[in-house]
């Protein structure tokens, strides 16, 4: 089956389509979440009937440390010192991905789209371009620009710009730490340029993860971005459900155990566009998982913070959105309305934060809490004036011993003690180099708890730089957006909507309305909430989200109904940390959703705990016990 567009014969392409071509979806397949996606992605969806491929490459964690590398390396070349050209600062891994589909991508006329190209853009694609002419093919490969703000940030923090947290409210000038480097997300219009002006390959650094997809249905559709606010926000939407690939076909979703039959390969999706913004999500035959409104809903909930989700090119209101099964793996999605864009963008800035490291003791058995306090006492005394100077020294029981234990590691916790400190060399020539904090935890060994037991692995006691993120708001005005076409020597400049609105930084926040007695509910049991509700969550530097769902009405008037904010802090229980929640609902997929303001230790780079992204606060959360209508449970259990 051809695509309808070969060598260019689609009107879309040529920017005057004709009535029946412009009633004809796009076709968008999601080849990537990030740098851990499989590699055959790019390869496969090119051979299928498809009109274009995105992918997003990119998270906190990897501009952050692309950044930082970026700044040193130039600190090096400055002083001499970097005797040989440093690797390029691009996701290493998408050449790889993206070199065996380029034939197939030529000869069907496929559009690429992505953000691989992180802190080195226009490096990614000159190899990008490289590779095409090693394979003796003519595909045309552009790049986007102006997401690196460092310079600009600098200027207006002179200027007495306060760069307010998006996190927790406090001005950059509270944080503690100095810039180094600063990365904007840019939109999707650049990308809808470059296409229109004949680029096959469109390589981005920090546009945000829809962006692609948003760039590909404004240069199909031929929609005005000044004012066809609701097909936008459909496509922007229609991005997120695809940004993380095979998430929307079954990954991460609660329930998972009904797809372990193929899950060694679930599909990664396609998604068709339609000209009024709606789209239908469908997943690459012949794989594992599956698109349900089950998984479907999963991916929405996942990474937002409120009603409203932001984007350069518009802002998407999404507690209207409706789920509907049209078939076996095929979900329509409808109900996106869209608002104007906001004035400003999101901006994301990297700090040298220090050091940190870890040692692990493992226990076993009996009064483990006791156990622990032996061990936490005698490390502390250890650790002298040192103590002073470290910013964490955390320690962490993880882990429970059953009763009546079925073997000895089910019987055996993790004691995991972590440290951070903005120098490495400490008081009394302590030091987090080896022997130092080592040592603190080593020494105790033959005076421990009964059966003090450390790993064969010493490494991470060494001490290790980290960075610090931080989030904030940049006005659209002073990003210098822009699309390079090196073929036609040309560049253009991409101007911000001329309708911007300026919005609040809190979304709004409600309980339900009309919540029903759960006595009406009838009897009850009590058990885990992930019985009957699924959830996801995920992370936006220190903010968590979380978002429930469930399959049938009367579980959404019971959903609705418990799960208050006090009900979610009570839930929460050691785990919630004083801050802010706010709360929306979504009743077209029976959803109630929860952002936990400063919830996560900082972010992915700093943070102290085991949940670096925030993917399992909804698995906690599910493992809350609670009382569940009987006739819920009769249904089945997730």
């Amino acid at each position: 089956m051809t695509n309808g567009h070969t060598n260019g014969t689609n009107g879309a392409k040529n920017g005057s389509s004709s009535a029946s071509e412009a009633k004809r979806p796009v076709r968008i397949a999601g080849a990537s979440g990030g740098f851990s996606d499989r590699q055959r992605a790019i390869s496969s969806l090119a051979k299928l009937d498809v009109d274009a491929i995105v992918g997003d490459w990119l998270s906190e964690c990897t501009m952050t440390l692309h950044g930082a590398q970026k700044v040193d390396n130039e600190k090096l070349r400055m002083e001499g010192k970097l005797l040989e050209e440093p690797a390029g600062l691009f996701d290493p891994t998408f050449l790889e991905n993206l070199a065996p589909a380029l034939p197939d991508i030529e000869s069907k006329g496929i559009k690429v789209a992505v953000n691989a190209g992180a802190c080195d853009t226009q490096l990614l694609t000159w190899v990008v371009a490289e590779e095409v002419e090693r394979q003796g093919l003519s595909l045309k490969v552009a790049y986007v620009e102006g997401d690196e703000v460092t310079d600009t940030v600098n200027r207006l923090i002179k200027q007495g710009d306060k760069f307010v947290s998006l996190m927790t409210g406090e001005n950059l000038e509270d944080w503690g730490y100095t810039p180094i480097f600063a990365q904007c997300y840019l939109g999707g219009a650049g990308i809808a340029e470059a296409l229109k002006n004949g680029a096959d390959i469109v390589i981005c650094g920090r546009v945000a993860d829809a962006a692609p997809s948003v760039g590909v249905g404004m240069w199909w559709h031929g929609w005005n971005r000044d004012k066809d606010w609701d097909e936008i926000a459909g496509s922007l939407i229609c991005g997120h459900l695809i940004e993380c690939a095979a998430y929307v076909c079954g990954g991460y979703f609660s329930g998972f155990k009904r797809l372990m039959e193929g899950c060694h390969n679930l599909g990664f999706p396609v998604a068709s566009l339609y000209a009024d913004g709606s789209c239908a999500i469908e997943k690459e035959p012949n794989t594992g998982g599956e698109v349900s409104v089950g998984t479907v809903a999963s991916q929405l909930l996942y990474e937002i913070q409120g009603p409203l989700y932001f984007g350069s090119d518009v802002t998407a209101n999404i507690e209207g959105v409706v789920m509907t099964e049209e078939g076996k793996d095929r979900v329509r999605v409808t109900g996106v309305k869209g608002l104007p864009p906001p004035i400003t963008t999101k901006v994301g800035m990297t700090a040298f934060g220090g050091y940190q490291a870890e040692f692990h003791v493992y226990i076993c058995g009996l009064d483990l809490e006791a156990k622990a306090e032996w061990v936490e006492r005698q490390v502390r005394y250890s650790a002298g004036d040192a103590v002073k100077e470290l910013s964490c020294f955390k320690f962490s029981l993880n882990g429970y011993c059953p009763d009546n234990p079925r073997n000895q590691d089910v019987a055996t916790c993790d004691l995991r003690i972590f440290v951070q400190t903005k120098n490495k060399k400490l008081v009394d020539k302590s030091t987090l180099d080896v022997p130092g904090f080592n040592r603190w935890c080593m020494d105790n060994g033959l005076q421990g708890c009964p059966g003090w037991t450390l790993g064969n692995d010493q490494r991470q006691s060494e001490g290790k730089v980290y960075y610090e993120y931080y989030v904030s708001l940049l006005p659209q005005t002073e990003v210098h957006h822009r699309v390079v076409l090196p073929w036609l020597n040309k560049t253009l400049d991409i101007r911000p909507s001329t309708e911007m609105v300026e919005y609040p930084r809190d979304q709004p926040s409600y309980e339900t309305s009309n919540a029903v007695p759960l006595k009406s509910f009838g009897p009850t049991t009590r058990g885990p909430m992930g019985w009957v509700v699924g959830c996801r969550s995920g992370d936006k530097a220190s903010d968590a989200n979380v978002g429930f769902y469930v399959r049938n009405d009367d579980e959404w008037d019971w959903l609705r109904s418990i799960l208050t904010i006090d009900k979610i802090k009570l839930m929460l229980d050691e785990e919630y940390v004083g801050g802010k929640i706010e709360r929306f609902e979504i009743p077209g997929i029976r959803a109630v959703h929860f952002l936990l303001r400063d919830h996560l230790d900082r972010g992915f780079n700093s943070t102290s705990t085991y949940d670096t992204l925030g993917k399992n606060v909804g698995e906690y959360l599910r493992a809350k016990w609670v009382d569940i209508p009987n006739r819920f449970l009769a249904r089945g259990r997730f």
